[in-house]
């Protein structure tokens, strides 16, 4: 059953990269994955991205509300809307099960109404796979019980861990890549079933937590951060066969939509959870034309 906790996370600086000394060679064997969403190939009438929400079960809510999403009592109204979130649903803040569950009825209420909830793994959800627990708040544990309990809901066997294992690491809707750090030229070559198949392989140990290093689609802010990072977006776009990327991870502090390379890059990570100010907003795509979504209103957004 959900409930509204209030207590926060003290931290504040992101989590940083796993030490890597060089790039590992990418896998030639592709693996096998599990329930990876199958999307149109063309717009549909409406596809709402959102960013990080970081275990805060309250702002999650609040900001699917503001994209007409659920009701007050957190259930689906979006009709046949295709909701991306871009990973980071836990760590830092005090709700990760709250939120997980979330997600997870909204998969279904959203099936059942002809709509898509497609969930993608974050930076944070790897490494709580993983067993690197270091941005798990005190009050997030506590909220399992105890740190056995917490391990067994993420383990295989656990029902937020077995769920998580078979949400992809990125999508594609329309001619939008969606991903929660961004997609280098060397990462696009795999295609995106490849990149699943690579997630896969490593949130199920049969592939090394080193072949999603800093440059990896989890974890790379290049394309946010970097400069001259246009023409590295063009090559991995034409890889993908897409027209632009949609990502979270590199927290906008102005709690503003980033958009830039001529359009052709969405940084949708505004801040939503308390941890980062509580700033809500979504981008919304009507038939492919992007809008940002702020409780102030709705503003057009700039489309490659």
């Amino acid at each position: 059953m959900l409930k509204l906790l209030l207590l926060l996370s003290c931290s504040s600086a992101p989590p940083p990269a796993p030490a890597q000394a060089a790039d590992p060679p990418l896998p030639s064997v592709v693996w096998g994955t599990e329930a990876l969403p199958e999307t149109p190939a063309k717009w549909p009438t409406r596809v709402v991205a959102i960013g990080d929400l970081h275990a805060d079960l309250p702002t999650t809510l609040g900001v699917l509300q503001l994209a007409g999403l659920v009701d007050e009592r957190g259930q689906w109204i979006g009709g046949d809307t295709i909701v991306v979130q871009t990973g980071d649903q836990t760590d830092r803040g005090p709700d990760s099960k709250e939120v997980l569950e979330l997600l997870m009825a909204l998969q279904g209420q959203a099936a059942a109404a002809g709509g898509q909830v497609i969930v993608l793994l974050g930076n944070h959800e790897v490494m709580n796979l993983r067993g690197d627990l270091r941005y798990v708040s005190p009050q997030d544990v506590q909220d399992f019980g105890s740190p056995q309990q917490r391990a067994l809901a993420f383990s295989v066997d656990g029902a937020l861990g077995a769920w998580l294992r078979e949400r992809p690491m990125v999508a594609q809707v329309g001619d939008a890549v969606f991903v929660h750090g961004g997609i280098t030229p060397r990462f696009a070559k795999l295609g995106i079933s490849g990149m699943n198949a690579l997630a896969s392989g490593v949130v199920s140990g049969r592939l090394p937590g080193t072949q999603l290093g800093d440059d990896s689609p989890i974890w790379y802010r290049g394309y946010l951060q970097g400069e001259g990072a246009c023409q590295e977006l063009e090559l991995a776009l034409e890889s993908l066969g897409a027209e632009r990327m949609v990502v979270g991870h590199t927290t906008q502090r102005t709690g503003r939509i980033a958009v830039g390379c001529d359009g052709r890059i969405l940084g949708i990570d505004t801040g939503i959870s308390s941890h980062y100010g509580a700033h809500p907003a979504a981008v919304e795509f009507r038939g492919g034309d992007a809008w940002a979504l702020y409780p102030a209103g709705n503003e057009d957004v700039l489309d490659p």
